[in-house]
């Protein structure tokens, strides 16, 4: 049976709830007034076994007690980033003001991306096994560690049995968990839990991440993670995430749901790791496809949020293939990258910024990209201030170290093309 057969003629998908988590703020409104603000919660390592390790500067979420927001059960478990989507997970159905009990359990379904997977339930379970001996190990090593338990955990937790699934994805997956998340409204389920969470900053988890060039190593918090300039020095990891509630438009408005953003647009490219140089014919392709699919002229794209991974190369590559995609307008397109004031959180980056991009768009203000001062590349970089403007469509960008480059196109509610 082909695509367009399975597949329901005018579904459109918008998202109705956010929940997030993350280093410079734990909910859509602390973390906007921090976004907004262009602070920057980076700060030196001090998760227990890390301090010691070459990596320095982290983006850490503080104020987090995952006891005071989950069932025991349900903690025992399960690991840290787990913990950090199903809490995001319950904001974002209170948001979006979505009774789990009143729903029908084949109506929603969950879907999450995962880079790095539970290091740190892993790691313990393992340093029993060797410390202790196999009857010191529980029975949930067996799942907590894996890149699905954030969809399972969310699911069980709610009731949810409408379509599931898991991206084991590098940074593109919290942009590419929206286009299966469409898929499945297109499909005929109307209500879908999606996002990305992460939590890299175990020891096990560090150590595997030092392999990686374009990890910054640098010392100071203010000068570790600066894309775009002569000082870039490679990218800063963090922890937490964001996760939506995606509806069916017809459906989210039947129940007098409030739409925050329309999910317009999106496409998927991979181009290896044989050079940073490369991402920009791929990322170009991924911004033309989510504008073809959004029916979208360059000229209408009013901010772009970049993947911005503080490497030199990458960082050319990616001014270039905006250019390639938005032609003349790129040079007057405001492009911001808020990670800078709180990391990179791999999978849990782009969607991040996605929340950052809905804000932005329901408040009319392009947030500044901490730290960064002296832009390089010719960039039309928003940094020192906020920038307020009449916003109606954002475009998010993100490459994956492992050569994944996803873009997505979010229109703001009522200003949306047919």
């Amino acid at each position: 049976m082909s695509r367009r057969r399975i597949e329901r003629a005018g579904r459109r998908a918008v998202v109705t709830g956010l929940g997030v988590i993350a280093p410079n703020g734990i909910g859509a409104t602390a973390f906007w007034k921090a976004v907004q603000q262009g602070g920057s919660a980076l700060g030196p390592v001090t998760r227990e076994g890390c301090t010691e390790l070459p990596l320095r500067v982290a983006g850490e979420v503080r104020g987090f007690e995952a006891a005071e927001l989950i069932e025991d059960r349900f903690l025992v478990q399960t690991d840290r980033f787990t913990h950090f989507a199903m809490a995001a997970a319950e904001l974002a159905l209170a948001d979006a003001q979505v009774d789990a009990g009143q729903q029908q359990p084949f109506g929603v379904g969950v879907v999450t991306a995962a880079g790095s997977g539970g290091g740190e339930f892993g790691q313990g379970e393992l340093q029993q096994l060797w410390g202790r001996g196999p009857h010191f190990v529980g029975p949930y090593q067996s799942i907590a560690w894996f890149y699905a338990a954030s969809t399972g955990q969310i699911s069980i937790r709610g009731g949810f049995r409408g379509p599931c699934g898991v991206l084991a994805n590098d940074e593109a997956g919290g942009l590419d968990v929206f286009a299966q998340a469409c898929r499945s409204i297109r499909r005929g389920t109307d209500v879908v839990v999606a996002g990305a969470t992460e939590a890299p900053l175990a020891p096990y988890s560090v150590v595997c991440q030092l392999g990686y060039p374009e990890l910054s190593l640098a010392a100071d918090p203010h000068r570790a993670y600066l894309p775009f300039t002569d000082e870039a020095c490679g990218f800063v990891p963090a922890e937490g995430g964001a996760m939506f509630v995606v509806e069916e438009e017809d459906a989210a408005r039947r129940r007098g749901a409030w739409v925050r953003a329309v999910v317009a647009g999106h496409a998927a490219t991979f181009t290896g790791t044989s050079g940073w140089e490369k991402s920009r014919q791929g990322l170009a392709r991924a911004i033309r496809g989510a504008l073809d699919e959004a029916q979208c002229p360059p000229g209408e794209v009013d901010v772009v949020f970049a993947d911005a991974l503080g490497v030199p190369a990458a960082d050319q590559a990616e001014v270039l293939a905006i250019a390639d995609a938005l032609g003349p307008h790129a040079a007057d397109v405001p492009v911001t990258a808020p990670k800078t004031g709180f990391g990179r959180a791999y999978s849990a980056a782009s969607a991040l910024d996605v929340a950052a991009a809905m804000l932005a768009l329901e408040h009319g203000v392009v947030p500044p990209t901490p730290n960064v001062t002296e832009v390089q590349h010719g960039l039309n970089l928003v940094t020192g201030r906020a920038h307020r403007a009449p916003l109606r469509t954002a475009l998010v960008l993100s490459r994956g170290l492992m050569g994944c480059n996803s873009a997505l196109v979010l229109r703001r509610a009522g200003d949306d093309r047919p």
